[in-house]
């Protein structure tokens, strides 16, 4: 498979956290931040560093933009760096364009100016920690779209012994069964005739309300 290569502009805390990911991934990266600290700190994972000021569409145009698969925004407080940047990038030809966010407003202002993917990490952690915090039957939970997760729940007491069908699991809660933990096992997708066991966890994917509704 072909190695896709990414530009990460910006490395605070996220953007490091980003570039670590992608290159546990085995991606082709280039960060760049105008605190050269910032950059060789990343650079033993392999990527290549740039030192430069990104709101310079001159600085941007040596990059040869349009040979990345995407590029990253991931600038901290100055909102005002970002938009440039995003439109910039467009207007070089950028294939795909993520931007970090702090707030709806600045979601809407980065998607006229080039974003084509708003990232919110703080917010969708938050989010997903006050999930799993706040139910003795949630575990765990991932976003997948817009108010819809998947979630880790424990089976209801009413299912156990029984099969997928025979509680008509779909129909009925709205949710779809994507996998089911068994201490470290796993068994993706289970089957109608799947019988509920009271020792381990549903994957459930779902409308957060239809989620909560089986989980309380």
């Amino acid at each position: 498979m072909e190695m896709k290569s990414f530009l990460i502009i910006g490395m605070g805390s996220f953007g490091h956290h980003l570039c670590r990911s992608l290159a546990e991934n085995e991606c082709e990266i280039m960060v760049v931040d105008k605190d050269s600290e910032a950059v060789e700190d990343v650079l033993p994972l392999g990527v290549s560093g740039r030192v430069g000021d990104c709101t310079n569409i001159d600085v941007l145009r040596s990059f040869s933009i349009d040979l990345f698969d995407a590029c990253f925004v991931c600038m901290g407080t100055n909102f005002k760096n970002s938009l440039q940047i995003a439109s910039f990038l467009k207007e070089l030809g950028a294939k795909k364009v993520y931007a970090k966010a702090d707030e709806d407003i600045q979601a809407k202002f980065l998607k006229r100016n080039g974003a084509d993917v708003v990232i919110y990490p703080e917010k969708n952690v938050a989010e997903q920690i006050a999930i799993a915090a706040s139910s003795n039957n949630i575990f765990d939970c991932i976003p997948f779209v817009e108010d819809y997760y998947i979630a880790e729940i424990r089976p209801m007491e009413r299912w156990l012994g029984r099969t997928v069908v025979d509680v008509n699991f779909r129909a009925r809660y709205n949710l779809n069964i994507v996998a089911v933990k068994q201490g470290e096992g796993v068994i993706p997708i289970p089957g109608p005739n799947y019988v509920f066991n009271e020792d381990e966890h549903i994957m459930v994917l779902g409308h957060i309300n239809d989620i909560r509704r089986v989980a309380y």
